[in-house]
């Protein structure tokens, strides 16, 4: 591969720049206005038909640069309502009103930010380069990742009507691996997620006279401890899922039996049977001890939130990574098990019926990861949505730069 394509030389301080202003100025899901303002002028500024406002703050990018394939190259740009606690000079101090109306912290805790200015890097280069290559480049910049809703909103907004379709899309995520390293898997990469928000209704009053109540609290200390029996006992050992029961709220007085109990129950599953029948028998489970209650009325249960099971398609990715080897060394690329999280990017190749590929790279100071990761002292690094977890500049924007020019080249024509 010739170096030039993969020089970022005049363009790194200027993307350090956008890394450090967009994680000083992070923003919630479905609030990333000004971030989807400095992307969208930073594609535009690289030659790209730039159209926003798609699927909510989305931006899509298009250069056509005559026959050939349609890549598609995504990156996510939502923040967390996370208190930042890096000690970096540009560290977020923002707050914002979040859906509920609770006014919180805001943080670029999952890397989103690195992920949208490798993009950018990505895109630029690739536009400086045209005469290199031929075909259409599809950039996108999703938001709302973190509510896993934000691949859907553009989908439905038109994203593949509205656009170029692609044959392939490459995606990446930023890890607590060692900087300059590539992760990489092949087939199921990130777990299905599934949310649910529960209602228990009970009958509440006095807490001196329980005889005359129906307790939703009972009721929803008896599903929190049931619901653990769904992987120990349901699940096939074979298989994996996960079932968090992470909301619990109820009353609002010690002596007080409130009339409801909420509960916010989180799905992690690697497979369409097993999704199926977790998220059965959470229902089950729910009617079953209301009924036990006995509820004066059927909980309520609405499936809120989803992503996909993310698979990186075998033939696709092995072409991907086989480019990746050539250019980092096989030294530099690691293999990734099964990860529990969960990303949306797979609605997309789902949405357009093409190959997803999908990848992590470092973000973490290589000498502290590796050491970490050669004692088996993995939980001492700070991980995807803590509060100290900030991805070092260098060589990571390089490394996710030249990542993303990769795979898009192997398959541009």
């Amino acid at each position: 591969m010739k170096s030039e394509w993969l020089q970022l030389d005049g363009l790194s301080a200027d993307l350090a720049d956008l890394y450090r202003d967009l994680h000083q100025h992070p923003e919630l899901s479905l609030q990333e206005v000004r971030s989807a303002r400095l992307l969208a002028e930073a594609l535009d500024s690289a030659g790209f038909e730039v159209t926003e406002q798609v699927g909510g703050t989305g931006v899509v990018g298009v250069l056509r640069n005559g026959d050939g394939p349609v890549v598609m190259l995504r990156a996510d740009f939502d923040a967390l309502p996370v208190e930042e606690k890096t000690g970096l000079p540009y560290a977020s101090t923002t707050r914002a009103t979040d859906a509920e109306g609770h006014d919180v912290p805001v943080m670029h805790a999952c890397g989103h930010d690195m992920h949208a200015v490798c993009l950018v890097g990505a895109a630029t280069l690739l536009a400086r380069t045209s005469d290199t290559w031929s075909g259409t480049l599809l950039v996108v910049l999703q938001p709302a990742e973190e509510l896993a809703r934000g691949a859907r909103d553009m989908v439905e907004d038109g994203l593949f009507e509205r656009f170029p379709r692609p044959g392939i899309v490459l995606g990446q995520h930023v890890a607590p691996l060692p900087a300059g390293f590539i992760g990489h898997a092949s087939g199921p990469v990130m777990a299905a997620a599934d949310s649910a928000a529960v209602v228990l209704h009970g009958r509440g009053g006095h807490g001196s006279r329980p005889e005359a109540t129906v307790d939703p609290v009972l009721m929803a200390a008896h599903v929190v401890t049931r619901l653990q029996g769904i992987v120990a006992r349901e699940v096939p050992p074979a298989e994996a899922a996960v079932v968090t029961v992470g909301r619990l709220q109820a009353g609002t007085k010690d002596n007080i039996i409130p009339n409801t109990a909420e509960l916010g129950i989180n799905v992690r599953s690697y497979s369409p049977e097993v999704r199926a029948l977790v998220k059965a028998a959470i229902e089950r489970i729910i009617h079953a001890e209301s009924a036990a209650g006995p509820a004066p009325q059927p909980p309520d249960i609405v499936w809120t939130h989803s992503a996909p099971l993310l698979v990186s398609d075998p033939e696709a990715t092995a072409a991907t990574v086989a480019a990746f080897t050539d250019h980092f060394g096989p030294q530099r690329l690691l293999p990734m098990p099964l990860v529990a999280a969960s990303e949306d990017v797979g609605v997309f190749g789902e949405a357009a019926d093409v190959p997803t590929v999908f990848w992590f790279w470092g973000g973490l100071d290589t000498e502290t990861a590796l050491a970490a990761l050669s004692s088996g002292n993995i939980d001492s690094l700070p991980s995807n949505h803590s509060p100290h977890f900030a991805p070092v500049i260098e060589p990571t924007l390089t490394t996710g730069v030249q990542a993303l020019i990769i795979a898009a080249r192997t398959w541009l024509a």
